[in-house]
């Protein structure tokens, strides 16, 4: 069992009375009326959230990944959408430009990051998602820089970012090894952004496609070296698979609490509902279950925070995190019956929004496929 340190406590508190307070009674608004929560996510900027891992050298708060994880599971509990916006800045954007940028890109596009500005991250295409290798978007070197040609899709806060980190071939010939990794800006001539996506959950957050149409960049905005960009791409994925882990347990919580209160209020057949013992075990399980995904979770966190390989724990704390959010949403909506099925109880939101965690940043089969390999070995 982890004993969190004063800082982490601290973290887990300040986290919950922001979202407590400020976050959650926005969040079925914004889900309803499908807008970006620009209120949260500034207040957030404002105490460092969106850069909690960022080096105090360039404005960052400096934090582990288990205050971090902490921090995630609070505000998802609170707002979901809100919460995988904290994510990507934090662990698909910051964490990428801080590892493997120069200090002169840290500078212009990490300190920004932290409280003024917001990241996103461009891997998947419409023909790419769990196979980055087979992109088909390319960066041809010529005497002023690389030309941009291709598209994303399913760029989380696409809409809103002011710098993206876009994936693309520079060598068509050499498969993964030829993809590297460039920062640009949303002004950057050649680069569109389109429409925001219409989505099941996470409605709040932006989701859009970008498209690149003989974009030209500076050479000082490749990141890492030449090639490196799905070595960049997968090392980016296993730390954030550890936020959104904890964005599903955030959910999967908040889904425990609003079950627990229809249980104890709605009266039927002589009494509170909470009596009958089909819905106690129902609700044992989904309290057993994210007590296990929040203890996966905070190991493969606190590996990493020892600079030890964490793959294997990252893919099995997303995986069973995320599947554990979703059983733990569906029970919910079925104990409030159909009054769950309306949008009079935020139960309905929890369970439209619990289902993207199983997707992204790794689907669940794409997991097994990781864990087993971690497991076997070659063979």
């Amino acid at each position: 069992m982890i004993k969190f340190s004063e800082d982490q406590l601290m973290i887990m508190d300040l986290a919950r009375e922001i979202a407590e307070e400020n976050i959650k009674p926005l969040a079925s608004k914004y889900d309803q009326e499908e807008k970006f929560p620009w209120e949260s996510v500034k207040q957030l900027q404002e105490l460092g959230f969106m850069g909690m891992m960022v080096e105090e050298e360039y404005d960052g708060t400096g934090l582990d990944t288990i205050c971090y994880a902490l921090a995630m599971e609070e505000i998802s509990k609170a707002c979901a959408s809100t919460g995988v916006t904290m994510s990507v800045n934090n662990s698909l954007y910051a964490y990428p430009v801080q590892k493997y940028g120069t200090a002169e890109q840290k500078e212009e596009f990490l300190r920004p990051i932290v409280s003024k500005k917001i990241g996103a991250f461009a891997l998947s295409e419409s023909d790419a998602g769990s196979d980055p290798a087979s992109m088909r978007t390319t960066a041809l070197k010529n005497k002023d820089g690389y030309v941009i040609n291709g598209s994303k899709m399913w760029i989380t806060n696409g809409g809103v970012a002011d710098n993206f980190i876009v994936f693309a071939k520079t060598d068509s010939q050499k498969g993964h090894k030829g993809i590297s990794a460039f920062i640009m800006n949303k002004d950057d001539k050649g680069l569109k952004i389109g429409a925001e996506e219409k989505k099941l959950g996470i409605k709040a957050s932006s989701t859009t496609p970008l498209s690149f149409d003989e974009c030209l960049i500076p050479e000082n905005r490749l990141l890492g070296d030449l090639g490196e960009g799905f070595k960049i791409a997968m090392n980016t994925l296993n730390g954030g698979r550890i936020g959104i882990a904890s964005q599903a347990i955030g959910i999967g919580q908040a889904a425990i609490e609003s079950a627990k209160k229809y249980m104890v209020e709605r009266h039927a057949f002589g009494g509170p509902i909470a009596k009958f013992q089909g819905l106690q075990f129902m609700m044992a399980d989904s309290v057993m279950e994210i007590e296990a995904a929040k203890a996966l979770t905070l190991k493969a966190a606190s590996m990493k925070d020892r600079g030890e390989r964490f793959v294997k724990e990252a893919a099995m704390a997303k995986l069973y995190s995320s599947e554990a959010a979703v059983r733990a949403a569906d029970r919910s909506l079925q104990i409030h019956g159909g009054a769950g099925y309306s949008k009079d109880f935020p139960v309905e939101r929890y369970w439209r929004d619990a289902k993207i965690t199983a997707i992204y940043e790794g689907t669940s089969e794409i997991l097994r496929v990781v864990i087993a390999r971690e497991t076997l070995g070659r063979y």
